[in-house]
């Protein structure tokens, strides 16, 4: 049995696929203001360089789990190439009033970070920065 709370991969509908075209066509625009962003392991599009944000006063922020792990971790307004797993939860939440989610690849299920949610002010990304590189290649 699935959990409802599994994330799972698009069904494959080859190169002409429209929801590609579309993401494609509104990434265009955002590019004009920044460079991609891209999963460090398959180089699959997470978001651009003008979806940084800043939290509670910075962009960049170091954290440690339960375990002792530590995470060095950028925000980001908003990710295409992300996808969600398991409930939201407020355990341990490394932003005040946030409950999150674990975000992965929507490629390669490389694990990236995590989606924080505030009910009454949206969400943001929290991604991990040694995961993650920005393409320098630019429009011309």
């Amino acid at each position: 049995m699935v959990s409802p709370y599994s994330f799972r991969l698009p069904t494959g509908k080859g190169e002409g696929d429209v929801s590609k075209t579309l993401v494609k066509d509104e990434l265009d625009e955002d590019l004009k203001d920044g460079g991609k962003i891209l999963c460090r392991q398959c180089r699959q599009l997470i978001t651009t360089t003008g979806e940084r944000i800043e939290i509670q006063g910075a962009h960049q922020h170091t954290f440690f789990n339960p375990h002792g792990i530590v995470y060095e971790i950028g925000c980001f307004r908003s990710v295409i190439g992300c996808r969600y797993s398991g409930p939201p939860t407020n355990e341990f939440s490394w932003f005040a009033g946030y409950s999150w989610r674990i975000s992965v690849c929507s490629k390669c299920l490389l694990h990236l970070g995590w989606l924080y949610l505030l009910d009454t002010e949206g969400s943001f990304s929290g991604l991990i920065l040694n995961r993650i590189i920005e393409d320098i290649q630019r429009k011309s």
